[in-house]
Parts: C-alpha cells; sequence; structure tokens
C-alpha cells in the first residue's frame, strides 16, 4: 500500500487539471477553425483542482482538527508558503512584462495593467469581488478563492468531523446542495457558477471543496471495497466526466464524475495498486501548480514573439509552432518549481521553524 500521507494517482491527477486548463487557454491561438467541447469545457480544470483540495486537506489536516492538535496559524502559514511566493512571481512577472511592452512600443491591453486591482492581487482577495478587473496574472483568481477555502476551513472542517461516520449522509447533503446551488446561482446571475473568476469567484470554490471532502469521508470508511471496485470505478468516472463534458452536459454533472473519479483514484492507492504512481507522472503532478500559473504569461510572451518575429497577419499559430508552444510550458513547469515555488516554500518553512524556536526559547528561559 502506498504512503497514506501521499496518494501519488491524485497528485498526477492535478496534471490532467493544469493540461486542460492549458488547452482551453491555448487552442484558440491554434489556426484552425474549430474548438472541441472538450476543450472548451477546459475551465472546468479548475473545479477539479478546488475538489482535490477538499480531499487532500481533509486528508493531511482533519484527524488533527478533530482530536484538537489543529494549529491554525501553522496551517495558514503552511498554506501561504504553498500558493503566495510563486503568485508573487507570477504577478511581479506580468507587471515587468507589461512595463516593458509599453516602454517598448508594444500596445498592451489596458486590463494587464489595473493599479487600482494590484492590492487586491497582493492581498489574495481578487476573487472576492474586490478587483475591479480581471488584471495582470488572471488565473491567479483561483489561489483567491483557494485562499477564502483555506481561511474557512475550520467550518468545512468541523461539518466533516461531525459527520466522518455517516458519510454517504455527508456525500448525499453535499450533492443536494451543490445541486441546488448551481441552479439557483444560474437563475439568480443569468450565468453559471463555473464561469465565476473575479466576481464570486470565491463561492464558485465552496461546492468543489465540500464534495472533495465528502469523498475523503467515502474514502476513509472504505467504501470503495476492492482493487476490481476501485479500477471499475475510476474508469466510469473517469469516462463519464470526459463524455459529459465533451457531449456539453450540465458542468454539474463533470464536477460530480470528479468527485467519483478522486474516489476511485484514492481507493486504487488503498488497495496496493500502482496506477499513476510511477515517479514521472508524479513528477508532473508536483509542477502542475506551476503550469497552472505561467500559462498565460508563456502565452502572452510566445505567441507575440512569433507573430512579431514570422509576421504573421493573426495570432495564430500553425499546427507545428502550436505544439511546441503547448509542449513548452512543461519545461518551462519545471524550472519555474525548481528556482520559484519549491525553495521558497522551503525558505518559508524555515522561517516558520525559526520563530517556532525562538518562542520556545524565551518561553523557558
Amino acid at each position: 500500500m502506498q504512503d497514506a500521507a501521499n496518494i501519488r494517482p491524485l497528485t498526477a491527477l492535478r496534471f490532467f487539471a493544469a493540461m486542460w486548463v492549458v488547452l482551453f487557454h491555448y487552442w484558440p491561438k491554434l489556426d484552425v477553425g474549430f474548438t472541441p467541447t472538450l476543450v472548451e469545457k477546459g475551465y472546468l480544470g479548475v473545479e477539479l483542482f478546488f475538489t482535490l483540495s477538499g480531499f487532500i486537506l481533509c486528508h493531511v489536516y482533519l484527524s488533527a482538527f478533530g482530536e484538537g492538535r489543529f494549529k491554525y496559524g501553522d496551517f495558514l502559514w503552511n498554506r501561504l508558503a504553498r500558493v503566495y511566493p510563486l503568485h508573487l512571481a507570477t504577478l511581479l512577472g506580468m507587471i515587468a512584462l507589461g512595463v516593458g511592452a509599453g516602454a517598448a512600443g508594444f500596445a498592451v491591453d489596458a486590463g494587464i495593467l489595473s493599479w487600482e486591482s494590484l492590492p487586491a492581487n497582493i492581498l489574495l482577495l481578487q476573487a472576492w469581488g474586490l478587483a475591479p478587473e480581471a488584471a495582470f496574472n488572471h488565473p491567479s483568481w483561483s489561489i483567491s478563492a483557494e485562499w477564502f477555502a483555506y481561511l474557512t476551513f475550520p467550518v468545512s472542517a468541523w461539518a466533516a468531523w461531525k459527520l466522518r461516520s455517516r458519510p454517504w449522509l455527508f456525500t448525499g447533503l453535499v450533492v443536494a446542495a451543490i445541486t441546488a446551488l448551481y441552479a439557483a446561482f444560474q437563475q439568480l446571475s443569468g450565468f453559471s457558477l463555473t464561469q465565476a473568476t473575479i466576481n464570486w469567484g470565491a463561492l464558485r470554490i465552496v461546492p468543489c471543496f465540500m464534495l472533495g471532502c465528502a469523498m475523503h469521508a467515502l474514502w476513509r470508511s472504505g467504501a470503495v471495497r476492492s482493487l476490481s471496485a476501485a479500477a471499475l470505478g475510476a474508469a466510469f468516472c473517469g469516462a463519464g466526466m470526459l463524455i459529459a463534458a465533451a457531449a456539453g452536459a450540465p458542468d454539474v454533472v463533470s464536477i460530480l464524475g470528479f468527485g467519483g473519479l478522486i474516489l476511485c483514484l484514492a481507493g486504487l492507492a488503498q488497495h496496493g495498486s500502482g496506477f499513476a504512481s510511477q515517479p514521472a507522472f508524479v513528477y508532473l503532478g508536483e509542477i502542475s501548480y506551476s503550469t497552472y500559473m505561467i500559462c498565460v504569461p508563456w502565452k502572452i510572451i510566445f505567441v507575440n514573439a512569433a507573430a512579431k518575429v514570422l509576421n504573421l497577419p493573426t495570432e495564430k499559430l500553425p499546427l507545428g509552432l502550436w505544439i511546441i508552444f503547448l509542449v513548452g510550458v512543461v519545461p518551462l513547469s519545471a524550472v519555474s518549481y525548481h528556482l520559484i515555488e519549491k525553495p521558497a516554500r522551503a525558505r518559508m518553512k524555515l522561517w516558520a521553524d525559526s520563530w517556532r524556536a525562538r518562542r520556545h526559547a524565551a518561553a523557558i528561559a
């Protein structure tokens, strides 16, 4: 059985989620006359990330919460160490890119350098309706939504802990709430909650995060009883959510499929399967946050450079060049991971350890 602290198939799944979002952003730059519905639904990769977050955070922190060992400040610092350094780096990179392009005489979308939106972006509040525009590195709105989920995690953990012995009831309540919320939001706003970013983005994470919490409760209860059940369930849910997205079914259908897929992939690991646990798959999952965060800056740089160097009449790329553009995000993600994300996270954790050590020394002095 795999290490319980590292459910490797779920780590690998993160790369799939990231690349689905990347395709969503990159396909419009391909010089073809159509867009597959599955690609058009690539924004749902964010919902997959959100659902995974609920599962993983419950997996790591729920027992400590229920047993009174949970330290909220340490939790928030660890989560901030996970997401903030790369967010800040890409934010500063987009500012430098925009200012540099403007100084060189290139046209710069005014929305990219919306200085009124800068405080919200620095404070990770841009998905809370506090940013006037979707500025700078737009995908970071979802990191703001994640921050909302981190801040409110004690509420989610309280519900998950209270219902841990009744996982099917927990799941039923979550599914009912998801169905009602998506229908009500569509009716009241005129658009799907899955389309929300800087307005209502903080709400967008809530149903998916709670679905992840419910799937964790099912997994811990032993709901996936055998390796064969896990394999069949993963195949069924994975194919089902892809077919639903490709067929243009309501987004909630795919989202519920994400929950089942996560449950069954965790079940595979629980029953000793090595599926999607090879080092290459796990590594791609580990760099997936970098993939997600650099995909738009890379798009702006590559597409504008290609259009200028090749004198393209539009920003549409021929297939061969587009493949280089798409594949190029992976090694760049590895560079970002090893030069920014990983060392900055380690440094922030060292700071926390140092602060704790000083407090301990002062307490016993």
